[in-house]
């Protein structure tokens, strides 16, 4: 069984590995500040800290000025994750993901599909502790 440390890190650390939606960023980031929540945390490599999943919660954090981003660290070579493509007939590897968070060179939006076992959700995290 995986364990997890939730943490807090400065946005400008992390490493996203893909491309977003512009629409769904406007449509997350009204919602998280009208909440004044962020309800999860975003998954990211303990190790390379690029993003794994939540790349809009991301993004939104970054739109609306914070300083700060709740982040569930795993270790993305454990044998418990996965990854695979949302498109059928596409695939995808975590080095994949990982070259591609290093290099600036973003996948197009929804590439990746992570699986990770019991991961957190409804962390509730106040805007105001992120700021």
């Amino acid at each position: 069984m995986l364990k997890y440390q939730i943490k807090n890190i400065e946005i400008k650390l992390l490493k996203p590995h893909e491309q977003i939606q512009p629409d769904h960023l406007a449509e997350l980031a009204a919602e998280i500040k009208k909440d004044g929540i962020l309800k999860d945390p975003i998954i990211v490599d303990q190790n390379t800290l690029v993003i794994l999943d939540g790349h809009h919660r991301f993004n939104s954090l970054k739109l609306l000025g914070l300083k700060l981003c709740p982040c569930c660290l795993v270790d993305y070579q454990s044998d418990e994750i996965g990854v695979g493509c949302w498109r059928e007939g596409e695939t995808i590897s975590k080095s994949d993901v990982v070259v591609a968070g290093f290099s600036g060179n973003l996948l197009i939006p929804k590439t990746s599909r992570h699986f990770i076992p019991d991961r957190p959700l409804g962390l509730n995290v106040l805007l105001s502790e992120l700021r």
